[in-house]
């Protein structure tokens, strides 16, 4: 079975819409943890306006006081110009941008239209100029709650174009949950094709219980890097409706017991994902750290001895 890939955004995507403050010590021991579990990237903060998103207004002192573990990627949520130098001073290993493929989402999420969205990050990518990774994430590629259909038509012309300015990868994003299987496996098939040598990464919401079914469509697909979020944490706040991201600890385990090789410590894992409530004051939709795993088994109730013994 060949090797995936997941990126960890818990702390980014996952607390953004957390309506209680996280202290900043607790943000950077549940990284510290997550460092120790095998993912290839951890979306540690955004270097947005606190303003706009005060849950991470401690995105430098995050980023200076996380242990930073070989062979993890710390990656940041970008939206300008600002917000990447300041990501570049913290020593980001890689700068997430994002847009919408939703012209109306767009609007909703980052108040200017599409082509200025391009623009703006384009500014980035050329600023940056090589100095840091950055991957692009397209927001709504699957459907948009108040247009309806997204064209692939309009994912692939974005996608293309910020291939063309030479980023490393791109993030194609069910931001909303409105991805179903057929529709997903069709997508990745098309830009691979198009864009053999771009990495791409998937992230879906399971708003209709469909997550984990895209994840395998993908994986079936042909995808080796996906996002997730330790128990199913997140949504979009301009996405109505729209609830957690994927919970990474159910997809991996899923994975895992395909036989996929995820590199991921799941044992390790769920002791981490148990701990999430007692951090964030409240349950959270992840099932594996309720249910454990299919291996974990479970003594027989005492009288069914009897029953074997008089049979």
């Amino acid at each position: 079975m060949k090797r995936l890939y997941f990126n960890e955004v818990v702390t980014r995507d996952g607390f953004q819409i957390e309506p209680e403050f996280i202290p900043t010590d607790d943000k950077v021991a549940l990284i510290d943890a997550l460092s120790q579990c095998g993912y290839a990237k951890i979306e540690a903060t955004s270097f947005t306006s606190p303003k706009a998103i005060p849950m991470l207004r401690d995105a430098e002192e995050v980023m200076g006081r996380i242990q930073r573990v070989p062979g993890v990627e710390y990656t940041v949520l970008v939206p300008n110009l600002r917000g990447a130098e300041r990501a570049l001073e913290s020593r980001a290993d890689e700068l997430n941008l994002v847009m919408s493929t939703s012209e109306t989402h767009n609007l909703a999420n980052l108040r200017m239209g599409r082509e200025k969205s391009f623009e703006a990050l384009a500014a980035v990518v050329k600023h940056v100029d090589g100095r840091t990774p950055i991957n692009v994430s397209l927001s709504t590629c699957f459907g948009c709650p108040m247009e309806g259909d997204v064209p692939a038509a309009e994912v692939m012309r974005f996608a293309r174009r910020f291939a063309d300015l030479g980023v490393r990868g791109l993030t194609i994003c069910d931001t909303t949950g409105m991805a179903h299987p057929a529709q997903v496996q069709a997508l990745v098939e098309a830009l691979q094709q198009a864009l053999p040598h771009t990495e791409l990464t998937l992230h879906f919401h399971n708003t209709r219980g469909m997550g984990l079914a895209n994840v395998l469509a993908a994986v079936q697909g042909g995808i080796i890097r996906f996002d997730g979020s330790l128990g199913g944490l997140g949504g979009c706040p301009y996405a109505p409706g729209a609830s957690g991201n994927i919970c990474s600890e159910d997809a991996i385990h899923m994975l895992d017991a395909m036989g996929y090789d995820t590199g991921i410590k799941l044992e390790h894992l769920l002791q981490v994902a148990r701990a999430l409530p007692s951090v964030v004051g409240h349950a959270v939709p992840g099932q594996l750290a309720k249910a454990g795993r299919i291996t974990d088994l479970h003594p027989a109730p005492t009288y069914v001895a009897d029953l074997r013994r008089a049979a």
